[in-house]
Order: C-alpha cells, then sequence, then structure tokens
C-alpha cells in the first residue's frame, strides 16, 4: 500500500456525484483565483494504484476547473521524487499532493517544500512524524488489514492454518499489514498462522511464490490473506483453479483491490473477497484539500490523518461496492471545512 501496498483499485468517476460538493466549496474559497491555483500531482511509478488515484485528480480538476500537474515518476525512489518534485517547485508549483518514496526521507523534501511557501499532502501512505505535510489522504492499513484476516476466519469458521501473503517487507505499509493480520489472528485461538511469505514486485512473481507454497503443504492450508496488489491477483488466480477442481477442499481467500480477475472470481465464487481500497478519493481528497489550504484555510489540530475507508467486497456487493466507496469520498468531501479545516482568518 509501503511503496506497493495499495489496495483495492476503483475504476469509477466519482466526478458527477462530486460536483455538488465542490461548487459549495467552491463559493467559500477566498482571495485566489482558479488559475492562480499551482497544484502538481505526483505518483511514485507506473503502478495500476496510481492510475486509479489519477482518475481522481482528473475528475477533481473536471469538477473545479484548477489544473493539476500530473506526473508520475521513473523509479521508486526518494532520490528520483527529489528532482521531480524540486524541478515542478521552481516552475512555480505551491500545492503539492505526493506519495513519498521514503517514510523518513520524504519529510526533507517536504521541508524544502513548505520553506519556500507551498503545502504538502501526502497521499497512499503518511511519512514518519513529525512532518512538514499538512495532511495525510489514505487507508488506515493496519485497521484494513485487521478487517481482512477478521473476515478471513469468518469464512473458515473461526479456525485453521492460513498463508499469509505479504508483498514488500521493506514497505512500512506491509510492516503495519503484517501486524494487523497477527493481532487479529491472535483473538481467534482456532486460527493461526502457518507461514508468511513476502518479497514479490510482480504477478509472475508472486504466482510461482504462492504456489510453491501452497504446492509444499496443501492439505494444510485452510485460508489464504493477501495484503498487496499483485499477490491478491495471482492467489484469485490459483486458488480459482483449486477450488473448482472436484475432490479438493476449498481454501478460503480475502485479499486486497479490485482488479478484474480479482471481481470476476468472487462473482463466480470462486474466492470469497477482497478489500476494496479508494484510491480515486486519495486523488481528489488531497488536490481539494490543497485548494482550500492555497486559500488560507488551516488544518484542525489533531486532524492529520484522512482514513478513506475500505469495504469489503463479497459475492453479495461485488457489483455494488463501488457506490459504497464512493458514498465515503462524498461523505469526507462534505466534512472537509467542518471537520478537517478551519477557515481564512
Amino acid at each position: 500500500m509501503r511503496r506497493w501496498g495499495w489496495v483495492l483499485l476503483i475504476g469509477v468517476s466519482l466526478s458527477g456525484e462530486f460536483s455538488g460538493c465542490t461548487k459549495s466549496a467552491s463559493n467559500s474559497e477566498t482571495g485566489r483565483s482558479v488559475s492562480d491555483k499551482k497544484i502538481a500531482w505526483y505518483g511514485l511509478m507506473v503502478h495500476p494504484y496510481f492510475d486509479e488515484v489519477q482518475k481522481g485528480v482528473e475528475a477533481f480538476a473536471k469538477d473545479t476547473g484548477i489544473e493539476v500537474r500530473k506526473q508520475i515518476g521513473q523509479e521508486a525512489s526518494q532520490e528520483n521524487e527529489n528532482a521531480n518534485v524540486e524541478a515542478l517547485a521552481a516552475r512555480g508549483y505551491r500545492g503539492f499532493s505526493i506519495y513519498p518514496a521514503d517514510a523518513s526521507a520524504a519529510n526533507g523534501l517536504y521541508e524544502e517544500l513548505v520553506a519556500k511557501g507551498a503545502f504538502v499532502v501526502s497521499f497512499g501512505a503518511p511519512t514518519a512524524t513529525p512532518t512538514r505535510a499538512s495532511f495525510c489522504v489514505a487507508t488506515d492499513v493496519k485497521k484494513a488489514a485487521g478487517e481482512a484476516a477478521e473476515a478471513l476466519i469468518a469464512f473458515m469458521g473461526g479456525r485453521g492454518n492460513i498463508l499469509n501473503v505479504l508483498e514488500l517487507v521493506e514497505d512500512p505499509n506491509t510492516v503495519l499489514r503484517r501486524a494487523g493480520i497477527e493481532e487479529a489472528v491472535a483473538r481467534h485461538p482456532g486460527a493461526r498462522i502457518a507461514q508468511t511469505i513476502a518479497g514479490m514486485t510482480s504477478i509472475e512473481e508472486s504466482m510461482t511464490k504462492i504456489q510453491s507454497a501452497l504446492s509444499a503443504q496443501i492439505q494444510d492450508i485452510d485460508g489464504v490473506i493477501c495484503t498487496g496488489y499483485t499477490p491478491t491477483v495471482a492467489a484469485a488466480t490459483l486458488l480459482s483453479e483449486w477450488n473448482q477442481k472436484p475432490g479438493n477442499k476449498r481454501i478460503r481467500f480475502v485479499g486486497i483491490d479490485t482488479d478484474a480477475v480479482v471481481i470476476q472470481a468472487i462473482e463466480a465464487g470462486h474466492i470469497d473477497g477482497t478489500l476494496a481500497q479508494n484510491p480515486h478519493g486519495h486523488g481528489y481528497i488531497s488536490c481539494a484539500l490543497l485548494s482550500r489550504l492555497l486559500d488560507g484555510w488551516t488544518p484542525k489540530p489533531g486532524q492529520y490523518f484522512v482514513d478513506t475507508g475500505t469495504v469489503l467486497v463479497t459475492r453479495k456487493n461485488a457489483r455494488t461496492y463501488r457506490d459504497e466507496v464512493a458514498a465515503i469520498t462524498k461523505r469526507i468531501l462534505g466534512e472537509l471545512e467542518t471537520r478537517y479545516l478551519d477557515p481564512p482568518k
């Protein structure tokens, strides 16, 4: 969700639904015209997650008329991010929606930007605190992983052996997800984590590692949990094949993100569920906050983290979960000027 942990890529355009919220906010903005607001959005690298966040940024621009410069990095490194964002700052951009490449090192970039009079909102993942970012708009990844684990254990009937599939252990979000899963499992005496595997950067690599782990103990594994996008697609593919074969015991599964492969497998009843995150909201809400910060609004004390929520997708709501996610974003947008921001003085 840290560089790769993402969770549930919602390919839904919400611009029409949010236009009412945005227009009312626009009426209360003070002093700065739309054309004066120089906002830039920075995605770490080419990845389905950033594709979906960018759709939220584009919806914000369409609704408000505020042009947002969008840039994707060439590699997932803080050095590359620094170079690209510093170049944008040199061109006069003052509002930055950024996915931090490194939870600690990104703060150095943020300090530099704020010192020049800019505002920063992290999306997708927080930096270490204290930080000069005004907000972080993201999934509460530890909470979400715990919810996914609870759902899996429920599908397993409260007991059994779990294969825990992580993405990159060096990613701070992965560390939080692992903790959320382990804490949830510890609350159920009948459930245990039989094995944890990690280190996956592609669907192909994920397929190989998951298949190897399952082959070694297929009769002992009762459930699989994935908290990264690429492992989820791989596991959904493998378990769909396994669970369809007559005579095979059903292996329960909960993943993260909403790739078409995953949703189709859920609708067919081959796997149990996945957690939908809100990347569209990550893009839209982060830009909406920057617009207000540029107009003189200030963060309310203690309101740094904006949890964009998750929705458990099962066969019951596989065709309607997008509406549930959209409702979360719409609620948050309606709360920006009451819960998260103080008005200009």
